[in-house]
Order: structure tokens, then C-alpha cells, then sequence
């Protein structure tokens, strides 16, 4: 019995080390595309007569 709880810890810590490290990439992931959407503003804010993406405003 003590050995079966011994690898459920185990493989239970191995799952908790998996979703962790897949969050932490997915917030990177998000980091980067914010970022990345920022620049892309920024520059089309600095051209004059650029349309947004979403048309012209009326």
C-alpha cells in the first residue's frame, strides 16, 4: 500500500511539473503575441493615413 501511494505522489508530482510547465508556455505565448499587437499599432498609429485591420472608422 505504502509503495502504490509512493508512485501516485509520483506521477501526480510528474502531472503537476507537466501543467505547470504548459502554462508558463502558454503565458509566454500570450506575452509575445500582446507585444507583438502593440508594435504592429504603434507603427500603424505613426504612418499617416493607415487603416486598421478593421477598416476605416466612420
Amino acid at each position: 500500500m505504502e509503495d502504490e501511494n509512493i508512485a501516485l505522489n509520483s506521477v501526480l508530482g510528474l502531472e503537476l511539473i507537466r501543467v505547470f510547465f504548459a502554462v508558463r508556455d502558454i503565458a509566454n505565448r500570450q506575452k509575445i503575441i500582446e507585444h507583438a499587437r502593440d508594435v504592429l499599432q504603434s507603427e500603424r498609429a505613426e504612418r499617416p493615413g493607415s487603416v486598421s485591420p478593421e477598416g476605416p472608422s466612420s
